[in-house]
C-alpha cells in the first residue's frame, strides 16, 4: 500500500499545476478581452461622467478596453446587481457608491444581496460633498437666508434631489435637522430632471453632487450656497461649508469606486487597485477628477472595504431616523 503513496502525490502534484497553470496564465495575461464597467445611473450625472472618465483613462493609459454600460433604475440598486450575478473573472466591473452600496440596502430591506459579501471593494476612486444651490435670479443668496425663510413659513421651501433616499436627499434631511427647519423634500429620478427643474425655478433649492451641478455653477446659472463636507471642496473654493454657516461639524459626503463580483481572483484586484491609484497620482487624472467637482483618493483595496463596511452600519440609522421610504 505504501508504494502508491508517492505516485499518487505526485499525480496529484501534477494534476493540480495542470488545473492552475490555465487560471495562472489567464490572470498573468489579464486583460486579454474587453472589460465591461456597469454604471447603475443614468447617463449625463455625477456617476456616469466619472465612471466614463475612469473608463477612458484606463484604454488610454494601459490599452485595456473599458467599455461603459449604463443599467440604471431603483437608485442605482439594478446596476449593481447585474454585477454581482456576473462570472467572478474579472472582466465585469461597476462603479458602485455610498447611494447603491450603503443606503438602498437599508432603504430598500428585501434586496438579495449583501455588499459586505457579495462584492469585492477593488479601487476607490473619488469623494466628492454634496452642494446645496439655487437658481442664479433666487432671492437666496446665502443658506442663512434660507433658513430665514423656513422659519418663516415651514414646509414652503422646496428642494430636488436625486432620489429618495440618496445620500444627497439624506444630506438635506441632515440639514433640516441641524438647522431645526422644515423644508419639503421632492424627489426626482435622478440628477439631471432635478437640476432642470432647479434652473427652471420650479423648486426653491437643488441639493445635489457637486460633479452633476458644477457645470451649472461654473456657467452662473446655479449658485451654491454651501457644500456639506468638512473641508470646502477643491473645485468650489469660495463656497462655504454648512459648518463653516454655522452648524458645527457637519460632514456629509459620498464616495465613488470600483468594485468586482465576489470570487474574483485576488491578484485581478491588486492589479486593478495599481492602476488606478497608478492613475491618481498623475496630475493629469487629478486634474480630470478636479474639474468634475469630485476629490481624487487612492486606497489599497483593503482600506476600501473598510471604509464600506464602517460606512454600511452607520448609515443604517441614519437612513432610519429619516423616514424615508421607496417611492
Amino acid at each position: 500500500m505504501k508504494q502508491w503513496i508517492a505516485p499518487l502525490a505526485v499525480v496529484a502534484t501534477l494534476l493540480g499545476s495542470a488545473v492552475s497553470a490555465p487560471v495562472y496564465a489567464q490572470t498573468a495575461a489579464y486583460p486579454s478581452k474587453p472589460i465591461r464597467l456597469v454604471i447603475p445611473f443614468p447617463p449625463g450625472g455625477g456617476t456616469d461622467i466619472l465612471s466614463r472618465l475612469v473608463a477612458s483613462k484606463l484604454t488610454e493609459n494601459f490599452q485595456w478596453t473599458v467599455v461603459p454600460d449604463n443599467k440604471a433604475g431603483a437608485g442605482g440598486t439594478i446596476g449593481i446587481a447585474e454585477a454581482i450575478k456576473a462570472a467572478p473573472t474579472g472582466y465585469d466591473m461597476v462603479m458602485g457608491q455610498k447611494d447603491n452600496l450603503v443606503v438602498a440596502p437599508w432603504l430598500y430591506g428585501n434586496l438579495p444581496w449583501d455588499p459586505t459579501k457579495d462584492l469585492v471593494p477593488v479601487a476607490h476612486v473619488a469623494y466628492t460633498p454634496v452642494v446645496i444651490a439655487t437658481a442664479a435670479n433666487s432671492k437666496f443668496k446665502t443658506l442663512a437666508d434660507v433658513v430665514a425663510a423656513a422659519k418663516a413659513a415651514p414646509d414652503t421651501i422646496t428642494y430636488g434631489s436625486p432620489g429618495n433616499g440618496t445620500t444627497i436627499h439624506l444630506a438635506g434631511n441632515l440639514f433640516e435637522k441641524a438647522a431645526k427647519v422644515d423644508i419639503r423634500h421632492i424627489p426626482y429620478k435622478g440628477s439631471n430632471p432635478a437640476l432642470m427643474d432647479a434652473l427652471a425655478g420650479n423648486v426653491d433649492l437643488l441639493v445635489s453632487s457637486v460633479p452633476s451641478a458644477i457645470a451649472q455653477i461654473k456657467a452662473g446659472k446655479l449658485r451654491a450656497l454651501a457644500v456639506t463636507s468638512a473641508a470646502r471642496s477643491t473645485s468650489l473654493p469660495d463656497v462655504p461649508t454648512v459648518a463653516e454657516s454655522g452648524y458645527k461639524d457637519f460632514d456629509v459626503s459620498t464616495w465613488y469606486g470600483l468594485f468586482m463580483p465576489a470570487g474574483t481572483p485576488a491578484n485581478v484586484v491588486t492589479l486593478v487597485n495599481s492602476k488606478v491609484n497608478e492613475l491618481l497620482a498623475t496630475a493629469e487624472f487629478k486634474a480630470a477628477i478636479h474639474a468634475q467637482g469630485a476629490e481624487p483618493q487612492a486606497m489599497k483595496s483593503e482600506q476600501f472595504g473598510n471604509l464600506l463596511k464602517t460606512d454600511y452600519a452607520k448609515w443604517k440609522g441614519i437612513v432610519q431616523a429619516s423616514g424615508a421610504k421607496v417611492e
